[in-house]
């Protein structure tokens, strides 16, 4: 089990959390935490994204200007 402090809200503060046994096999990397003092349950959700493209935007002449 892996322990780490976060706020918990039941608590009201700062509390221990532990990962508990994983059936997913995620070990120590469990996303699942449980507050030692109360035993409310968290989950950390993690992801990965890729940065969004821009189009490639182009400038349109205005309705009173003219191209060259």
């Amino acid at each position: 089990m892996s322990d780490r402090e976060l706020y918990c809200d039941t608590c009201e503060g700062v509390q221990p959390f532990e990962a508990p046994p994983c059936p997913d096999g995620h070990g120590v990397d469990c996303p699942e935490l449980l507050c030692t003092g109360c035993g409310a349950a968290v989950l950390i959700a993690t992801f990965a994204f890729q940065p969004a493209h821009l189009a490639d935007r182009r400038r349109r002449p205005s309705a009173g200007r003219h191209a060259a």
